[in-house]
């Protein structure tokens, strides 16, 4: 890993909030970017989960996936009306046009892109993933590529992700947050 920078100073100012679809990377590149510039870093996921008191899988069994979006929005609000930070947010959460424009307002948001069948390599026996657990997943993955995909490039900064080792993406997105600090 690189030496670590001192803080993570992002064009505005802000937390950088990861966005992708599950198996994209989010959490695995977000630690080590954070750990490279001396911030914390924050799962979305984890911390809808503290504030439930249960799993993800749980809430959208128990509650569905309304009541799951809505309590991620408001966690969501609440980590980037907080100290700067890296944020890795669940695959879904860019999607709410609220929660959009509050990072566009607050952060600055990373695309990690990946191809599909990227995402099916990774995700693939995972049971804790609601949207694969209905049907064939791979389909489910091609379904959400093609939903989510002209939404997610609204993001400020994109990186591809592919079928490598995590530095190799964490060097890409440090490059690129370099260039967008100049």
């Amino acid at each position: 890993m690189p030496k670590k920078q001192r803080k993570l100073k992002l064009p505005k100012g802000r937390s950088l909030v990861i966005v992708g679809l599950m198996g994209a990377g989010k959490t695995c590149i977000g630690r080590q970017v954070a750990q490279h510039f001396d911030v914390p870093f924050v799962d979305a996921d984890r911390e809808i989960e503290e504030a439930a008191g249960c799993c993800v899988a749980d809430i959208f069994e128990l509650y569905g996936e309304a009541a799951f979006r809505d309590g991620e929005r408001r966690v969501i609000k609440r980590l980037l009306e907080g100290e700067a930070c890296v944020l890795a947010t669940g695959g879904g959460a860019f999607m709410n046009d609220e929660t959009r424009t509050l990072i566009g307002k607050t952060g600055t948001s990373l695309w990690l892109k990946a191809d599909v069948e990227v995402l099916i390599k990774r995700t693939t026996g995972r049971k804790h993933r609601p949207l694969l657990n209905q049907g064939d997943p791979a389909k489910t993955l091609r379904k959400l590529v093609d939903e989510r995909y002209p939404v997610y490039e609204q993001a400020d900064i994109t990186v591809e992700t592919h079928d490598e080792a995590p530095e190799a993406t964490v060097e890409r997105v440090v490059a690129r947050l370099k260039d967008e600090m100049k």
